[in-house]
């Protein structure tokens, strides 16, 4: 799976990771690459962040790797939003998209892809730094629940569409 992340928002949403941005830009940046390598660490996902170089970026798309975690700077003129956009147009892959921005989510989901929001991933990654040895899925604490209530209507109408199944399957890779 390829995880690709909304890497201001994530910074923007996360309270742990904000207070660095508040230092300067770079140190939200490497705060957040920092958390993301210590995350790869324990499970081993392809990582891409996407930043937004719109504003005071360079004038073509740069591309770096760090530490395990690929980096996409947006070229001047254009949002991270498009960037991601367009490379979830793009490809093939199996791809789950972090970010709070519900234009880029829906817009992954339309596109057969799942898309998490910022704080939901942090929350799940925390958990993973808490307990590492555990074997931790976010779909798994709904299931058991499930199991323990009695099922008293039965038929399509109680059952996850497709899309949705996929979807919980790839939030249970984290």
């Amino acid at each position: 799976m390829h995880i690709y992340i909304d890497g201001y928002n994530l910074i923007r949403q996360s309270i742990r990771l904000r207070r660095f941005e508040r230092q300067s830009l770079e140190a939200g940046r490497n705060a957040l690459l920092e958390w993301l390598a210590r995350y790869k660490r324990t499970k081993d996902h392809r990582i891409t962040v996407v930043f937004d170089g719109w504003l005071g970026g360079s004038a073509k798309e740069e591309r770096d790797y760090a530490n395990g975690i690929f980096i996409i700077y947006s070229p001047k003129g254009v949002k991270a939003d498009e960037v991601l956009k367009r490379i979830i147009a793009s490809s093939d892959e199996d791809i789950l998209v972090i970010s709070s921005d519900r234009e880029i989510a829906s817009y992954a989901v339309r596109r057969g892809k799942a898309a998490l929001s910022s704080p939901e991933f942090e929350s799940i990654v925390e958990r993973q730094f808490a307990a590492p040895g555990s074997d931790f899925s976010e779909g798994k604490d709904e299931e058991e629940d499930d199991k323990s209530r009695p099922v008293s209507k039965k038929g399509p109408s109680r059952r996850l569409s497709r899309a949705e199944k996929q979807a919980r399957a790839k939030v249970r890779k984290l």
